[in-house]
Parts: structure tokens; sequence; C-alpha cells
């Protein structure tokens, strides 16, 4: 059993005060906190921290916090709290960013098709913050997409899942041996096996439309997941990189 550190401690802690701040409605933090589109009048620059502290639901906070334990205690061990502060809020903001960098693209892509339609050009602030249209649209535009675009606009980021992202690239950096044992596989996987493949999963349900606009979206900010590891791969290349050197991080 690895022994809990102080910064771990803390962000579960604060994990945890949030979500049940959120679910009782004591302070109007559900549309301060959550990270939403660009586009939307409710986003503030404040949000790509915020919305990491904050969970849809107990077993999306469960499954984080779980990973965060586990991955992050050993990683504060090696590190120290700076060094592994620093990390973690970099891989959750870089995963925002990349999120709401695609969402942007994505969203602004389909807006634009659709304002070149007469019929709906007029109407689409009323479509996106109401969800009226005028009938006639679904002659150009199927039903499914409309209703995907009003979600994306209305429906907010929240988890702190691109943060772990970033720890457990991170993991498999530094312990690429090390035996990770999950409920639903009955054989412990290594990291340097199990890291990649598990991206690589994310990778392939992001481009196959698996979330935002496409068909059978499952709610998962696939491409968060995907900018976590990412900024975490490249902090960690970086550090060692540098690591005999008067840029390494002492």
């Amino acid at each position: 059993m690895i022994r809990i550190t102080e910064t771990v401690k803390h962000l579960l802690i604060i994990n945890t005060l949030l979500f049940i701040l959120s679910i009782s409605g004591l302070l109007p933090i559900t549309k301060l906190f959550p990270l939403w589109l660009p586009d939307n009048p409710l986003f503030k620059p404040w949000q790509l921290v915020t919305y990491m502290f904050m969970h849809g639901g107990w077993m999306h906070l469960l499954f984080n916090m779980m990973a965060l334990y586990s991955f992050g205690s050993t990683l504060e061990y090696s590190w120290g709290t700076k060094k592994f502060l620093f990390f973690y809020l970099s891989c959750g903001i870089g995963a925002a960013l990349l999120h709401i960098g695609i969402s942007h693209w994505e969203y602004q892509s389909v807006v634009d098709a659709m304002r070149l339609i007469p019929v709906f050009d007029t109407d689409i602030q009323l479509f996106l913050t109401e969800g009226r249209y005028n009938s006639q649209i679904l002659e150009s535009v199927p039903l499914s997409k409309l209703e995907s675009l009003y979600s994306v606009y209305n429906s907010p980021t929240v988890g702190a899942s691109g943060a772990i992202y970033g720890l457990l690239i991170a993991f498999a950096m530094m312990f690429p041996d090390a035996e990770l044992a999950l409920l639903f596989i009955p054989f412990p996987i290594k990291a340097r096996y199990f890291v990649p493949g598990l991206l690589g999963l994310d990778l392939f349900l992001g481009l196959k439309g698996q979330s935002l606009f496409g068909s059978g979206g499952t709610g998962v900010a696939h491409f968060a997941h995907l900018g976590g590891a990412l900024v975490g791969f490249i902090i960690i290349w970086y550090w060692k990189k540098n690591q005999f050197n008067n840029k390494r991080w002492n």
C-alpha cells in the first residue's frame, strides 16, 4: 500500500469538497468552474484550471481520485511537492487547451456550414441558447447533428482525467516495467504496454468521432486525455534531457 503524499492528499480533499458543493447547490460553482466552449459567454479563463477539480458523478470522481492516489503519490515521492504540482497542473491545462481547440474548430466548421443555409442563418443563436429552430433546416441538416451541436455548446467539460493522463505517461516513462493490475483484466500489464495502449484507444475513439459531433458519442473528452498525456510526455522528455545541466529542476 502506497502512503499518501501531502499534495495528493490535498488534491483529493479539494476535488471531493468541490464535488459535494456542486451537488449541494450551496455555491454557484456549477457554471463558474467547469470548462465551457470559448464560443459560449459562460467561458472564463480561470476555467482552464478549475475544471479539473469538478466531476460529473461519484464514479467519475472515484476513478480519477483512485488514479491520482495510485500514480500521483509515487511521482510526488520521486519529485517533491513543487515539481509534482507544477507537472499536474500543466498537464491539466494542456488537456483543456487541446480539447477546447479541437472543440472550437469542429463547432465553428458546423456553424459556418449552417450559416450558408438562409433559413437557419438568423436563428442560430436562438437555437444554441434555447434549442429552437425552423423545421425546414432538417431538409439540409440531420437532426443528430443539430442535437450534437446544441450539446457541445451547452455541456461543459469537467474532470481531472487530462491531468491524470499526464501522470500515467510520466509513470510509464519513469517505471516502464511496473506491472499494473486492472479489475477487468485477469493478469498484470507492464506500464510500458498499458499506457500506450490506453492512449491508442483514446486516439482511435477521438478520430472515429466517438466524442463531440460523432454519432453514438460517449461524452468522454478523448482529446483532453491525449492533451494531458502529450504535455506530460514533453515535460518528462525535457527534464530527462536536461537532468545533468543547469536547466534541471532541483
